[in-house]
């Protein structure tokens, strides 16, 4: 992995050119990971970069976009990058090209309400899965693989509750994300404002926080417990 290395310390001198990279350092690629997933460990002296396998073919400079994000938050910094900006529109854009399956049936029924309702039917269908199989986290949306994955706790729920859970998903894939110096932000001001005007809102957001507390009893936070059950 010699080439991986020169990668990763040409990447730290764009970051900190003016620092000495005082780490050792080794990159893996592994098949387990899912599509465009990497992460960083640090052990002792030693920085250790895990990347899946895609990773391999993908241009130099977006690499190292991708080893400059890793770096600022294992090492809890802050900086912006050109390199870092191509890394995040590649990722933005992988819904392109993205391998489509097919979709969940009753997942994809209320997919097509909620574009035709909100989104004048201009958000491509993405993957539509149950497959969490989770308490705590009741949907996410992988840019990866441009696929929405709902908690199978809500196969039997009301319409109403996936749907809205589908819509805050939907969202991240029409919003994408902003970068600040390193650190993604999923929830801006604008999804909040769009996440909002979703019909009852409020109401259902209470009957979501009821749902759940009947099916595992939570913690209550100020603002309740749905924030923190959303990954992105």
């Amino acid at each position: 992995m010699k080439f991986m290395n020169e990668l990763i310390e040409q990447a730290f001198i764009r970051l900190f050119p003016n620092e000495k990279l005082n780490y050792n350092v080794k990159t893996t690629f592994s098949k387990k990971f899912s599509p465009y997933n990497a992460n960083v460990k640090k052990i002792g002296s030693n920085l250790v970069f895990n990347l899946s396998h895609e990773w391999k073919t993908v241009n130099e400079e977006i690499r190292i976009g991708l080893i400059q994000e890793l770096m600022l938050k294992i090492l809890r910094k802050k900086a912006k990058t050109t390199n870092i900006d191509l890394y995040n529109n590649f990722i933005k854009n992988l819904h392109l090209s993205a391998q489509k399956t097919q979709p969940d049936e009753q997942l994809s029924e209320i997919f097509n309400k909620i574009n035709s309702k909100y989104f004048h039917n201009s958000i491509e269908r993405p993957n539509l899965k149950w497959n969490l199989n989770s308490r705590r986290r009741l949907a996410t949306y992988d840019y990866h693989t441009d696929t929405i994955n709902v908690s199978t706790l809500f196969k039997n729920a009301d319409e109403e509750l996936i749907a809205y859970l589908l819509y805050h998903e939907m969202l991240h894939k029409k919003l994408k994300f902003n970068n600040n110096s390193g650190r993604a932000i999923h929830h801006s001001k604008q999804f909040r404002e769009l996440e909002n005007m979703f019909e009852n809102q409020k109401q259902i957001e209470k009957r979501l926080n009821s749902f759940i507390r009947k099916k595992e009893p939570l913690p209550i936070q100020k603002f309740g417990i749905i924030r923190k059950l959303f990954k992105h």
